[in-house]
Order: structure tokens, then C-alpha cells, then sequence
């Protein structure tokens, strides 16, 4: 498979719920930097985020374009994420079933057809203040 095709067939599995597959793609020394925090290096962290994520969340990405650089190993993406906030986390709104949609990208690095690096944004404060309405 290319970088392009891993990341799609990453977001694929999300958007598919398949922890699994997902996890499968992922290196065993990922690194995964969080809009917010510190960030977690190795597959039993990242695997523990995505269990409280899964947790706390119910996630589907739309509008997903993946970008390539000219740079092996460094893809891109932009989607829109419809989520509903299931279970509150510390330090946020309290959980009651909202949803939200919010725009967001990551930045991906492949090595060795597995993704060894995965950087998040959004915007948080945008994401409060749709859940606390």
C-alpha cells in the first residue's frame, strides 16, 4: 500500500469503529500528539487514548481529503468531525448527549507502511462552547 492508502484505510477503520484494524496500521513506537497535553509515545498509549476516546465519544469523520507532500512519508488531512459527547472528562462540560460538529486536521507520518506519527488540531474552545449549549 502507498502512505496515501495507509492513512486512508486508517481513517477508514475509524469511521468503521474497527479498533482492530485501525490499531493494526499504527507503528509500535507511535507518536501521538493531542491538540491539548503532553504527548503519548508507544501503541499501548495510543491504544488506552482510543479506549477512553471511544469511552467519552462517538466519532465519524466526513469530508475527509487526505494531502501527500513531495516529502515521503507525510500526509495530511482535513475532515469534519460529527460527534456526540457520551461521558464527561475532567476539566470539561458535563456529557449529556450532545452533538457537535467540528472541523479539524492531523498530520501523519508513515514509515515502513505503518503510521508512526499522528498530530491533531482543533479548535477547542469551539468545541466547548458547542457542547454547553
Amino acid at each position: 500500500m502507498t502512505d496515501l492508502q495507509i492513512v486512508k484505510a486508517y481513517y477508514d477503520a475509524f469511521n468503521a469503529r474497527n479498533w482492530d484494524e485501525m490499531l493494526a496500521l499504527v507503528d509500535e513506537h507511535i507518536t501521538h500528539e493531542p491538540n491539548q497535553g503532553k504527548p503519548r509515545i508507544g501503541k499501548m498509549l495510543f491504544t488506552e487514548f482510543m479506549q477512553q476516546m471511544d469511552e467519552s465519544y462517538s466519532e465519524t469523520l466526513k469530508d475527509v481529503v487526505l494531502f501527500s507532500s513531495t516529502t515521503e512519508g507525510r500526509i495530511a488531512a482535513e475532515f469534519v468531525v460529527l460527534g456526540t459527547y457520551k461521558k464527561g472528562e475532567a476539566g470539561l462540560p458535563p456529557a449529556h448527549g450532545q452533538t457537535y460538529v467540528l472541523p479539524a486536521s492531523a498530520f501523519l507520518e508513515v514509515q515502513g507502511e505503518k503510521i508512526t506519527r499522528v498530530t491533531t488540531y482543533y479548535n477547542l474552545e469551539l468545541w466547548i462552547e458547542l457542547v454547553s449549549k
